[in-house]
C-alpha cells in the first residue's frame, strides 16, 4: 500500500472528523498552557516541602545535580500551606487530564505525517513532539497511578515523577513558545475551519466544535467535582468519588481519619511499643542523650496544636487536636537551650519509605511541632503512631514520622 493510501492513518483522507482544526486546538493548548505551568510550579513547591537540601535522609534522587538545587526552608505558615499546594496539584492534574488527551486527539494526524524529517529541524520539531506526548502522558498517568495508592511501575514514583517532570516541561517550554503566537493569533480571529489540523475530506459534523469544548470541559468539571474533596476534607471528602480513601477503614472516635500506611503494614505491634520495650532515645550536643518511657514524656509540660496531615497524593484531613511534647523543648533536655537545630526522626517501623526523615531548624523550632501523645483527646491509636509520633505545621505528611524511636539533634 502507498502511505497516501485513504487506509492507513499516513494518509490524510484516512482523517475525517470535522471538529479538528487550528482554533480547536488552539483553545485547548491555551489551557493547557496555563495549567501545565501551575502544575510544574505546585510541583517545585511539593519538593520543597521535602527539604532536598537534607539530602541523602529527604531526597534520595540519584544523580539529580543541578536539578536537584535547593529552593528555601520550607515555612511552618500557614500550618494548611502544603495541604493547600499538594491539594491544588494532584486536584488540577486530574483536572485536566480530559483537556490533555483531546489536544491529543485534535493533532493525532500529524504524528503519522510522512517523511517523518523533512530537514534537520523538523526532525528536532518531531524528536520534540515525541518527548512533549510521551512525557505528558508519562506524568500524568503516574500522577494518578500515585494518587489512587497502586505503585505498579518500576522503582520509586519519586525519582521516575521528578526526572519525568523536567523532561516533559522541556519539551512543553519549547513547543509553547513555537505555537503560543499561533494558538493566540487563531482564538482571537476566531476563524475555525482552517490550518493544517483540519480534514481534508470532513464528515457531516454531528456536533460542533464549540459543543465538543463543553464536553471536555463538562468532563473536567466531574473530575474536579469528585476528586478535590479529599483536599478539602471533611464531609466535602465524601464527594471525592475518585480519590483513594487509604487501605484500612480509621473507624470511628478520636482516631477515626485518614490512615494510609497502618502499623501491621510497617510491621509494628505491641512487642515493639509496649510499655517496658519501647523508649524513646534523644540525642544532642556532645553526645549528651537522654531515654525516656512513655510515661516519663507524659510527665513533661504538654501542648496542644490543631493541625492538618496532608500527603504527597494529594488528600488531607481536617485540623486534628493533637497533644505532646514540643519538638524544641526535646532539644533542650540535651543541651541545646537556645535555638535549636535540624533533627533526625527515626522509626521502628520495618516495612514501607521514610522509616528516616529530617526536620529544618525552623520545624523544630515552631511551637506548634510536637513530639505528640495523644490526638482528639485520646492516646493514639496504633494505625496513628502509637506510642509517639512527629506532627509539624505545613509538613508533608511522610515527615510527620510515626512510631518515633530515635531523634538525633544537630547539623544534619
Amino acid at each position: 500500500m502507498r502511505h497516501d493510501d485513504p487506509r492507513l492513518p499516513t494518509s490524510p483522507g484516512f482523517w475525517r472528523s470535522p471538529l479538528r482544526g487550528t482554533w480547536f486546538t488552539s483553545v485547548l493548548g491555551l489551557v493547557l498552557l496555563v495549567g501545565i505551568t501551575v502544575l510544574f510550579v505546585t510541583g517545585l513547591v511539593s519538593y520543597a516541602a521535602y527539604n532536598p537540601n537534607l539530602a541523602p535522609v529527604n531526597d534520595q534522587t540519584p544523580d539529580k545535580g543541578i536539578l536537584g538545587f535547593y529552593l528555601f526552608p520550607w515555612p511552618t505558615n500557614p500550618s494548611w500551606l502544603y495541604r493547600a499546594t499538594q491539594g491544588l496539584h494532584v486536584t488540577l492534574g486530574v483536572t485536566l487530564i480530559p483537556v490533555l488527551l483531546a489536544k491529543l486527539w485534535s493533532v493525532v494526524p500529524k504524528l503519522f505525517t510522512l517523511p517523518p524529517a523533512r530537514s534537520l529541524a523538523h526532525a528536532l520539531e518531531r524528536i520534540s513532539l515525541l518527548l512533549l506526548v510521551g512525557g505528558g502522558l508519562f506524568e500524568f498517568t503516574t500522577g494518578v497511578l500515585n494518587v489512587q495508592l497502586d505503585y505498579v511501575f518500576p522503582g520509586s514514583f519519586y525519582p521516575l515523577h521528578f526526572y519525568g517532570a523536567w523532561v516533559f516541561f522541556a519539551a512543553f517550554v519549547a513547543h509553547a513558545a513555537l505555537k503560543t503566537p499561533v494558538a493566540l493569533r487563531a482564538v482571537r480571529q476566531r476563524r475555525r475551519d482552517e490550518g493544517e489540523l483540519a480534514a481534508a475530506r470532513p464528515d457531516a459534523p454531528t456536533v460542533s466544535r464549540r459543543g465538543a469544548l463543553w464536553f471536555v470541559g463538562g468532563a473536567s468539571l466531574l473530575l474536579l467535582v469528585t476528586t478535590a474533596g479529599q483536599s478539602i476534607g471533611g464531609a466535602l471528602r465524601r464527594t471525592a468519588l475518585l480519590a483513594p480513601h487509604g487501605g484500612a477503614d480509621p473507624g470511628s472516635g478520636p482516631n477515626g481519619f485518614q490512615i494510609n500506611k497502618t502499623a501491621a503494614y510497617a510491621g509494628i505491634d505491641a512487642r515493639t511499643t509496649g510499655g517496658e520495650a519501647w523508649r524513646l532515645v534523644v540525642t544532642g550536643r556532645d553526645g549528651r542523650t537522654v531515654r525516656l518511657s512513655r510515661t516519663e514524656l507524659l510527665r513533661l509540660p504538654l501542648h496542644s496544636a490543631a493541625l492538618p496531615i496532608a500527603c504527597v497524593e494529594g488528600w488531607s484531613t481536617a485540623d486534628q487536636w493533637w497533644r505532646g511534647v514540643r519538638l524544641r523543648d526535646l532539644a533542650a533536655l540535651v543541651g541545646y537551650d537556645g535555638d535549636p537545630p535540624d533533627v533526625l526522626v527515626e522509626s521502628i517501623q520495618l516495612h514501607g519509605a521514610f522509616r528516616r526523615a529530617a526536620l529544618r531548624a525552623n520545624q523544630v523550632a515552631d511551637p506548634r511541632s510536637l513530639l505528640a501523645l495523644q490526638v482528639n483527646g485520646e492516646d493514639l491509636s496504633p494505625d496513628h503512631g502509637y506510642p509517639a509520633r512527629v506532627i509539624v505545621p505545613a509538613a508533608p505528611g511522610v515527615l510527620n514520622t510515626k512510631w518515633v524511636a530515635r531523634m538525633t539533634f544537630g547539623d544534619l
